[in-house]
């Protein structure tokens, strides 16, 4: 038995619900296949299980592609304020944690109710437990088997993410289809992911739970926020934010005491000569890291006896200090994938395949990859929206 419909959507995730959600209400009969047994999974477990579902300042900037300019038009006819709007519509309580974070008061399974409501608004059928086996187009006409069963549409969207969070289900089926359809794949990478040290390096694992408020750069990407030194090596928002532009081989440098301005050393030679490297790092940051920072510096004496280049020294490797990661945590670890279907094969307007008219791709399997912060949950609902109002 073969069931006709207008668009058939590959994944019930965030990027997948919205785009059914408003094909659904636009009069189109749309179907979504979702592997796992319940939609939005991945909705469930973000933000701690309330769901970091936007961010206040979400722009073009916030997002790394091949193209910084793909998720402009999207962006910009979707806008975090659109979703609050809809959040709101449904009575679901929300709040501003830091840096324009929005979450949920409530479980993340609000959004997902409230999506699958929407979907529901426009008879959107949403079929858990469906494993797509075959993908076919012939003659404009997609047919897709899962289950055992055939359905068949005009429209196709791509929309099962990356290969991130693997436990949940996640994997690469995106890239396999876009292959199949002859579109290119940006090479996939772990991104918001904890980054592993070895060699010498690995003396800062004994710190293992240790925090500091730091400013973390890798390819001149920096961000200002809390480092968190693991068993393995490095993690926390800073580092997960640097991670996303990382590749192996690349430092990472960390700013200890981004708050002090420049000659603070000298100056505290000048105002306390008995006072040594250690007590002063210990001022400001947890003992244990504090120790190891100053044992590495190698500077024991009191200031006093310290030679002012000894002491600048000593600043500008607490304000540059150079860890070499030996790789990352990957796709086990990562929040989010680097890299997708191209950009250069869809339509900025619509993400419609340059080259096979009907078949799209949005969310996580395009390549367009957030900051940590609710960035990856908007490109989700500005993606399908795009999407959603071209089927």
């Amino acid at each position: 038995m073969t069931d006709a419909y207008d668009a058939i959507i590959l994944g019930a995730g965030a990027a997948g619900l919205m785009c059914a959600a408003r094909a659904g209400q636009r009069g189109k009969r749309v179907l979504v296949l979702e592997k796992a047994e319940k939609p939005g999974k991945k909705i469930l477990i973000s933000g701690g299980g309330r769901c970091n579902f936007t961010n206040l300042g979400a722009g073009p900037a916030n997002y790394l592609s091949a193209n910084p300019h793909f998720a402009k038009s999207a962006l910009a006819r979707y806008t975090p304020q659109d979703f609050i709007e809809l959040v709101d519509s449904y009575g679901i309580a929300w709040h501003e944690k830091t840096l324009g974070q929005l979450f949920c008061d409530g479980p993340a399974q609000q959004i997902v109710d409230m999506l699958l409501a929407e979907c529901a608004k426009g008879a959107v059928e949403v079929r858990c437990n469906a494993e797509v086996t075959a993908v076919e187009h012939d003659a404009g006409r997609f047919a897709v088997m899962a289950s055992g069963q055939i359905a068949t549409a005009d429209k196709l969207v791509i929309a099962t993410g990356g290969p991130s969070i693997p436990k949940m289900g996640a994997t690469g089926y995106a890239y396999g289809l876009a292959r199949q359809f002859g579109l290119k794949v940006v090479e996939p990478r772990p991104a918001l992911v904890p980054l592993t040290l070895g060699g010498e390096e690995v003396l800062f694992r004994e710190i293992s739970g240790v925090s500091a408020p730091v400013v973390a750069t890798a390819n001149k990407a920096s961000f200002a926020e809390a480092a968190l030194f693991t068993h393995r090596g490095l993690s926390g928002p800073a580092i997960l934010q640097a991670s996303s532009y990382w590749r192996p081989g690349d430092p990472v440098t960390v700013d200890f005491l981004p708050a002090r301005a420049p000659g603070w050393l000298l100056d505290a030679k000048r105002e306390n000569p008995r006072a040594t490297l250690k007590s002063l790092l210990r001022e400001a940051l947890a003992d244990r890291l504090a120790d190891i920072l100053a044992e590495k510096i190698g500077l024991a004496v009191e200031l006093g006896n310290a030679s002012d280049k000894a002491l600048q020294a000593a600043e500008e490797q607490l304000r540059r200090w150079t860890f070499h990661p030996n790789g990352s945590e990957g796709f086990a670890k990562a929040e989010v994938t680097v890299g997708g279907i191209s950009t250069a094969e869809l339509s900025s307007k619509t993400m419609e395949s340059n080259k096979i008219p009907g078949l799209y791709a949005i969310g996580e399997a395009v390549d367009v990859t957030g900051w940590l912060g609710g960035y990856n949950f908007q490109w989700a609902w500005a993606s399908a929206v795009a999407a959603g109002d071209a089927l």
